[in-house]
């Protein structure tokens, strides 16, 4: 029986701080490692004792074996917990753990071999009879290989890393158009994310769903499963929101693959926690893959069963014995997770990086795994995960809409979040009836059915964000006059903006110095409204008047960045915060940023301005593909970026030359720095 005193985490963000947790409660000391990058991460602060495994890159630090042993040793540790992603599912990290006389917290070595890549894990389900999708029988390294294979098969097909998950270097092939370049990009990413570039091919099947079965063995043959979960909301392959138990199949389909996933995992003797994964279309499943982890989504399974699956895994390596039967195992009711990012949804969901300048779950009545507090920043090199929110309900319909309230009164201001878009998928008629399948958000976005669900700006923040705004101002005028005078106040417009890159075109605002109001125009969608305001009374209201209506309004400062805005009858608990002329709010009534842009040094746009191609995101340049007085047409990729383990392509905007690169491989970029310039063709 090992002797487990100290285990060192070899992971980051919420995954680390979880599971700390779970070590503590149950008597052990942890430790944890960190890159040059999260040197001040929640982490590492949290855990209070952390090794520097190397630079900021996961190749150099969390994919760093010898780094992470090392660090092991260094701090006295017995064990490793992997948590998830990174080196996690790496039969030669199990290895270089055990041949240091550590305990690894996980399956064997031989076991991921077996199951842990997707063409290992293919073999054995065949072996047993486990319904599987035919394709490539091994995995493959070679471009060329792939190539020559999926010109074979009949379209679409999937190419999926051997090695990983969470849709890293997963690809849709629908044509043969630049078909090597996508193999070699997915390569790529697989490489960058999990240490190894090698893929399979699969055929793809539409309008499927993704059903999961959490098991844990004891190693010696005898397996349990932990019941299902729904992880069909997807985007791009990454899940988005999951759901346990998944709604909808008849119990001879959930038995059915309870018992594969049992079958398959006892025919291995698994040890420790796992998930088998299948797809399912109509009234047929088919196996998928075996994720030999924990899982990011284990939440929801804890909350249904009422079981610490990081508990679980400890009490498996130190007794290699399972702590109850299968009758012993009850489901209770419904719990929903949704993964909260820091990304653009206006922008093709483009991650975010900077500081976090407020967060705040503190309203929210729901579990909060996070990596990240308030002042914390989201950097380019890891995921853009800021924390997972789980509910628990008596039914489906109780927890889903238990999560939508949470969300609610969740406040994350300095990055654009998908806090909108997950309210608004969790209340699709699809997400309510269960009639989703994994290409749904896809296609939802690809038919820009987002634009009809988008809310307007809610009246009540449009109205804080001028006042304070002008509060501001006022206070940090050296004049120190009363607000009714309101000198160099005249002539200001507020924009609504739902994209932090958005510039807004000029707006001519009429002069009102003579009235004793003052305009302000909101732009808001493009469409102009004004806005004007009366004079300030003792007591702090003011009246403003929009689109023909009058509006009382009152703002009260309760906190850092927390006001109760009155608005006529009602009154709102708000977040405010103000980056030169833009202000960001947060409230029940939902998240938006509005920028206020002084009438008087309105600048109009650049007729050049379109000439610059800029960096969609902070990251690194890895490859300049055109050279200086090079003709260049217009959706040609110019420059390459990567960032959280993506590859973003700087396109020409138009047929031109291109004069100028301002860039170099290697370089790291901030968003929107100017990367080239181009002349457009006269016609």
């Amino acid at each position: 029986m090992p002797n487990i005193h100290k285990v060192l985490i070899a992971n980051r963000g919420e995954i680390a701080c979880r599971i700390a947790r779970t070590c503590r409660q149950r008597g052990l000391a942890v430790a944890t490692i960190h890159s040059s990058a999260d040197r001040q991460a929640k982490h590492v602060r949290e855990i209070g004792e952390s090794i520097e495994v190397g630079g900021p890159e996961a190749k150099d630090s969390y994919l760093n074996i010898a780094a992470i042993i090392a660090a092991a040793q260094y701090v006295g540790a017995d064990a490793i917990h992997p948590g998830y992603g990174f080196l996690s599912e790496q039969p030669s990290f199990v290895i270089a753990v055990e041949a240091a006389g550590l305990v690894f917290i996980g399956p064997r070595a031989e076991t991921m071999e077996r199951l842990g890549s997707k063409s290992g894990a293919k073999i054995e389900a065949a072996k047993l009879g486990l319904p599987i999708l035919l394709g490539s029988e091994n995995a493959m390294e070679n471009t060329a290989e792939v190539a020559s294979l999926i010109k074979t098969m009949t379209l679409p097909v999937i190419l999926k890393a051997v090695a990983g998950g969470g849709g890293r270097g997963m690809a849709i092939i629908e044509n043969l158009e630049g078909l090597e370049n996508r193999i070699t990009s997915a390569m790529r990413e697989a490489e960058k994310s999990f240490g190894l570039g090698d893929l399979i091919v699969e055929p793809y099947l539409k309008n499927v769903r993704h059903i999961e079965v959490q098991i844990l063995g004891d190693g010696h043959g005898n397996v349990l499963h932990l019941f299902d979960r729904e992880c069909t909301l997807q985007r791009r392959h990454q899940k988005i929101i999951e759901e346990a138990p998944a709604s909808g199949l008849s119990q001879y389909l959930r038995q059915s693959m309870w018992d594969d996933a049992v079958k398959l995992a006892s025919s291995v003797k698994y040890r420790g926690l796992g998930t088998v994964e299948f797809i399912v279309q109509n009234r047929r499943y088919f196996f998928l893959e075996v994720n030999p982890r924990l899982q990011v989504e284990h939440p929801v399974t804890e909350s249904v069963l009422n079981l610490d699956l990081v508990d679980l895994q400890l009490h498996i390596a130190i007794y290699n014995s399972l702590p109850f039967d299968q009758t012993s195992i009850k489901c209770n009711g419904n719990s929903f997770e949704a993964r909260l990012c820091a990304e653009d949804t206006n922008l093709g969901f483009l991650p975010s990086t900077g500081v976090l300048s407020l967060v705040d779950f503190s309203q929210a009545d729901l579990r909060i795994d996070t990596g990240f507090d308030t002042g914390d920043s989201i950097s380019p090199y890891y995921d853009s995960m800021i924390a997972k929110l789980i509910s628990h309900g008596e039914n489906r319909d109780m927890a889903r809409q238990s999560l939508i309230n949470g969300l609610s009164q969740t406040i994350i201001l300095g990055l654009p979040t998908n806090i909108n878009f997950l309210k608004d998928l969790l209340q699709f008629p699809s997400t309510c009836d269960f009639t989703f399948h994994t290409r749904l958000i896809d296609e939802w976005i690809a038919n820009k059915l987002l634009e009809n669900i988008d809310v307007e700006i809610p009246i009540p923040h449009i109205c804080a964000a001028a006042f304070y705004w002008l509060e501001q101002e006022r206070t940090s005028s050296k004049e120190n006059e009363l607000w009714n005078t309101w000198k160099g106040f005249t002539g200001w417009r507020l924009n609504s903006s739902k994209s932090y890159a958005t510039k807004f075109s000029t707006v001519l605002v009429r002069d009102a110095s003579e009235n004793s109001i003052n305009p302000l125009e909101v732009e808001e969608n493009k469409n102009t409204r004004e806005i004007q305001f009366g004079s300030v009374s003792d007591s702090g209201n003011t009246i403003l008047f929009i689109d023909g209506k009058y509006y009382q309004i009152k703002l009260d400062k309760i906190g850092t960045h927390h006001f109760m805005i009155s608005c006529d009858q009602s009154i709102y608990e708000i977040s405010i915060i103000k980056n030169n002329n833009k202000i960001e709010l947060s409230s029940s009534l939902g998240h938006n940023l509005l920028e206020i842009v002084p009438y008087l040094s309105v600048i109009s746009e650049d007729a050049g301005h379109v000439k610059t191609m800029q960096a969609p995101m902070m990251g690194k340049i890895v490859s300049v593909n055109k050279a200086i007085g090079s003709q260049v047409k217009k959706g040609e990729t110019l420059v390459m970026i990567e960032s959280m383990k993506m590859e973003l392509h700087v396109k020409a905007l138009f047929d031109g030359t291109l004069e100028e690169i301002l860039c170099k491989v290697g370089d790291m970029v901030e968003r929107h720095q100017i990367l080239a310039i181009m002349e457009p063709n006269l016609h």
